[in-house]
């Protein structure tokens, strides 16, 4: 019985050696493929497993780094990092045409048949690829709610669907109701999902004592689920 192959994919972005994850599934022949964003702490097995999982259901699928192969337990690390990214809509989207250029290398991935998901910054990212008008099939972000410069949102050419805890202090409402007015204005095809009583990064599980959390994160393993379950079914309505 064919099984799901994967391997570490070295690349260059942003001035580093990302350190990326592939997914293949079993088969042959070409197949839907998704890039799939990191939270902002960067790649971790949770992460690659993403990859792992996807490429079971059919899919070309590539964990991405955004750090050069750190991932980050100190959040003032991790902020002094992510926050000048989040303020640099070319940087991010350098960083993901280096990944969809990976992706877009191996010889299973159907071109005209990529998805972009991403949770925190790694959805930013994917949301940039979007505003910057290259040819996705769908968008999924979680807690990435992050708006991108005027007018740009009207380039992206695809469904995208949001989703974010009721209870997340760093994608407040008002940050939700700015996303949600820029995808309207710009005739988007959108959605947005609010888990209830959930805080930031509620689909990641605890990873041990050496992680240190920012106030306002924490782990729902009922909505993780269902948020996975949310991906899964974007990825099935729009790449099928």
């Amino acid at each position: 019985m064919e099984t799901v192959t994967t391997r570490t994919v070295e690349y260059p972005a942003d001035g580093l050696t990302m350190v990326g994850r592939l997914a293949l599934p079993a088969g042959t022949g070409p197949a839907p493929a998704v890039l799939i964003g990191p939270e902002g702490t960067g790649l971790n097995d949770f992460q690659r497993a993403r990859a792992d999982a996807l490429a079971e259901l059919g899919y070309v699928a590539l964990a991405f780094d955004i750090h050069g192969g750190r991932w980050f337990t100190d959040p003032d690390e991790m902020l002094a990092r992510c926050l000048p990214l989040l303020d640099d809509p070319g940087r991010m989207r350098d960083i993901g045409r280096a990944a969809l250029d990976v992706l877009l290398a191996e010889p299973r991935t159907d071109p005209g048949r990529i998805a972009g998901i991403g949770y925190g910054t790694g959805g930013a990212i994917v949301l940039e690829l979007g505003r910057a008008g290259v040819d996705l099939r769908a968008i999924g972000t979680v807690n990435g709610l992050v708006t991108g410069r005027p007018g740009e949102a009207a380039n992206i050419r695809c469904p995208v669907w949001a989703g974010v805890g009721s209870e997340d202090p760093i994608m407040p409402p008002a940050q939700r109701d700015a996303f949600a007015a820029e995808m309207q204005a710009a005739g988007v095809d959108w959605r947005l999902t609010v888990y209830g009583g959930a805080l930031h990064a509620f689909h990641h599980p605890p990873v041990g004592p050496e992680q240190r959390l920012l106030p306002g994160v924490g782990y729902h393993a009922r909505h993780a689920e269902r948020a996975w379950r949310d991906v899964v079914t974007l990825l099935a309505d729009n790449l099928g």
